[in-house]
């Protein structure tokens, strides 16, 4: 059974607001951050934003800063990506993951050991 599992994903038109969630109650590690990529067709997998388990500072990329807001929900035990004014460039599958170590970049997709399976969110213009 998937440790982390991403909902909200959908069709949407530019401009519109979605909000994706991450059922974090399952996991069986000790977290020390958790993100959110996205992958589009024929791209790399890309940073969206991440948040610090012990602290809870985040991290966004440029492309979506000021738009995407991440946030720990302790009572549903979910890690939410709210995603505003949103753009065709943000049709992907996006991906919730999760890390265990120390390292300093939030970033960096290799350092996170715990992946979803993915949801599709699709922007229409």
């Amino acid at each position: 059974q998937a440790e982390l599992v991403e909902s909200g994903g959908g069709e949407v038109q530019v401009g519109d607001s979605l909000t994706l969630s991450c059922d974090i109650s399952k996991i069986t590690f000790r977290p020390t951050a958790f993100g959110w990529f996205r992958q589009a067709p024929g791209k790399e997998r890309e940073f969206v934003a991440a948040v610090r388990w012990a602290d809870g500072h985040t991290l966004y990329a440029d492309s979506v800063k000021g738009r995407f807001t991440l946030s720990i929900d302790w009572a549903k035990s979910t890690v939410e990506l709210q995603m505003n004014n949103l753009e065709p460039e943000g049709t992907a599958v996006y991906y919730c993951a999760g890390r265990t170590d120390h390292a300093a970049s939030l970033a960096r997709h290799s350092r996170y050991t715990h992946w979803g399976q993915g949801t599709q969110v699709t922007v229409a213009s």
